[in-house]
């Protein structure tokens, strides 16, 4: 089973009025584990990014605009995340910034019923009352986010995968973040368990003991 894991940063937090994406990022999900495939795109939302957006992803509008558009990136979107359910954290808020884009270039939405909504799933998961959120579920589960200075849409995809597995019943011993398969080649998550073999030989007295027995037996059939 595919899954892909969506997370964005934006300019704002309403995209009727204006805010737009400025970083795509997705993770690859194969029966619930990470394969190593990603895309991230930073994008060029065309105006200009506040000071309170850069405080919280880190990107200027003179960094986006070295990088393309929304339009030029659509179908490498489209391409990588394909049919497959999306796993997203705050699912109305990522696919309505997604969905206002695509309209902006006559594209067809992302259809809300493919997203599993990872807030709504925790909401069932943790205490009432406990917070939701992306670092509050890292430092619950035990997930290292240290490296998360500022918010990422790559980095938080990758923390949000890790995340979702502990929603959907916890991590595997030995599973790691490592690829399922790099590039186009397969592999395995989890690192192959090496136990030293085990003596199968009998010893002597075993061997004595089993010849006197057989000599007991009244014409075995091996014998014949």
């Amino acid at each position: 089973m595919r899954e892909i894991v969506l997370d964005t940063e934006t300019t704002g937090l309403d995209p009727r009025g204006g805010d737009r994406i400025v970083e795509i990022g997705c993770v690859e999900l194969i029966n619930h584990v990470p394969t190593g495939q990603t895309f991230q795109r930073y994008v060029n939302p065309e105006r200009d990014v506040p000071e309170a957006a850069v405080a919280v992803h880190g990107l200027s509008r003179e960094f986006l605009a070295a990088h393309p558009v929304f339009a030029a990136i659509a179908g490498d979107l489209v391409a990588f995340i394909e049919d497959s359910p999306l796993i997203i954290h705050n699912a109305a808020f990522d696919l309505g910034f997604v969905n206002a884009e695509f309209a902006r270039i006559e594209r067809a939405p992302l259809d809300a019923s493919r997203a599993t909504d990872t807030v709504q799933l925790a909401r069932r998961k943790i205490p009432p009352g406990a917070s939701a959120s992306l670092d509050a579920l890292c430092a619950r589960f035990g997930i290292d986010a240290s490296e998360r200075a500022v918010h990422g849409a790559l980095k938080d995809a990758m923390l949000l995968a890790e995340v979702y597995l502990e929603l959907i019943g916890g991590r595997q011993p030995g599973l790691t973040f490592a690829a399922v398969r790099a590039g186009s080649g397969a592999g395995s998550a989890n690192a192959a368990l090496v136990r030293a073999a085990r003596p199968h030989a009998p010893t002597d007295a075993e061997a004595e003991a089993h010849a006197a027995f057989v000599a007991k037996l009244k014409d075995p059939v091996w014998k014949a």
